[in-house]
């Protein structure tokens, strides 16, 4: 059964824990959306799933009811105790203490390690989390990178619209292209504030990207194209392949593409166009 508010309250008073804004702590107090967050994940029994910022163990319990085994990752060390006691007696419950990102664009070694086992092993992985605000972006691309199968999870509004943005949306940009060719992107609704405690400053929405790998091995080469592209995103198209560095001309006649048109107009297989034709160069 899904916490209350005031279990939560409870649990966090009975721990001598405060909700922390550096580590954007808002924990889901609505019964309902704990149980939509689950179904968006699609859970069989057997599954890996992967939650960050657990909190108190809400969506954790419902996961594990599901039949799931959850690799729980808590940077809060308050909480990771409360968990490791409330939760000691699960073998399908396993705890790492720290944070899911090495780096920017680096998973934690214990999640990498344990996504590749579960991988080999023929289990699927997934992530269902309510995510900290402040490594979502980060975080779902270094994942999808990393093989899950399925992300579904809340998080702010507005990188909900940047993952799902269109060519010429103001919300577009190299988060919206890097996701858009590694899974396909559905926002499944927005949440009112009042389901959270404390209530977010800012609107959240339920994401699910399911995972379709458009890039193979040249994710990493690609990536830095496009950021290098976006850079420079109110110039034209030329002369922002010229400022990261490859031939303009050479780029555009492989391409086929308006030199006079900016990345934003261009949609994310475009963008793949242009990094092949640009790599033509590199390689020849």
């Amino acid at each position: 059964m899904s916490q209350t508010k005031h279990e939560i309250e409870a649990l966090l008073a009975g721990a001598g824990i405060q909700p922390r804004h550096r580590f954007g702590q808002n924990f889901m107090i609505d019964r309902n959306i704990v149980r939509l967050v689950a179904d968006a994940g699609e859970i069989a029994v057997g599954d890996l799933v992967i939650e960050v910022g657990p909190g108190t163990g809400t969506l954790t319990e419902e996961l594990l009811d599901r039949g799931a085994r959850v690799l729980a990752v808590e940077i809060d060390r308050d909480l990771a105790a409360m968990l490791r006691e409330r939760l000691s007696n699960r073998t399908d419950f396993q705890l790492i203490e720290g944070d899911a990102l090495a780096n920017k664009h680096t998973i934690n070694a214990e999640i990498a390690g344990a996504i590749r086992s579960a991988r080999a092993a023929g289990t699927v992985v997934r992530l269902v989390a309510n995510l900290p605000y402040n490594i979502a972006s980060p975080l779902v691309i270094e994942l999808l990178l990393a093989g899950v199968s399925l992300l579904a999870f809340t998080v702010q509004k507005e990188v909900a619209q940047r993952l799902r943005a269109g060519a010429g949306d103001e919300a577009y940009g190299p988060l919206s292209v890097m996701a858009q060719m590694l899974a396909e992107v559905e926002m499944l609704r927005t949440l009112p504030r009042q389901v959270f405690w404390p209530p977010p400053t800012i609107d959240s929405a339920l994401v699910r990207l399911r995972r379709v790998d458009r890039l193979g091995d040249s994710a990493a080469e690609f990536g830095r194209f496009v950021h290098a592209l976006f850079s420079y995103r109110r110039k034209t198209l030329r002369k922002a392949i010229g400022e990261a560095g490859f031939n303009a001309e050479e780029v555009l006649e492989r391409s086929g593409f308006d030199g006079k048109r900016r990345a934003e107009e261009f949609a994310p297989a475009d963008f793949m166009t242009l990094f092949r034709a640009a790599q033509a160069r590199v390689s020849s």
